[in-house]
């Protein structure tokens, strides 16, 4: 019996909620994640609408919400937790990654190691 492979993201509740509340306010099919060049410290993280996940999207299913994954992501992001956050002075999706060495001042950007070995 082949054990189940545990999700390269999760979210908390509140994330979730927040992904929930978008979805059925956009209408559109995924809410996809992923991350790309960009910012002083190398990497900004990424959410978009999408219709459908791409060929290679990692489909992930948590807190009976599904996002997709940016295949070419998947190194940059495992182990990460997606948490939404709301304080006096702003509302946003905060990533946890294990994989992140730094970041720049203002958070936009950060510097990510992938993962060397994901088995």
């Amino acid at each position: 019996m082949a054990r189940e492979r545990p999700k390269p993201v999760t979210l908390t509740d509140a994330a979730a909620e927040r992904v929930r509340a978008l979805m059925a306010r956009e209408g559109k099919g995924y809410l996809r994640v992923g991350v790309k060049n960009g910012g002083c410290a190398g990497m900004e993280y990424t959410m978009d609408y999408v219709e459908a996940p791409a060929p290679l999207d990692e489909r992930v299913e948590d807190q009976g919400v599904e996002i997709v994954i940016d295949s070419k992501a998947i190194l940059f992001l495992l182990g990460s937790q997606i948490d939404y956050e709301v304080t006096p002075l702003h509302a946003k999706f905060v990533f946890r990654n294990p994989n992140q060495t730094d970041a720049c001042g203002c958070g936009e950007s950060v510097t990510i190691i992938p993962v060397a070995n994901a088995s």
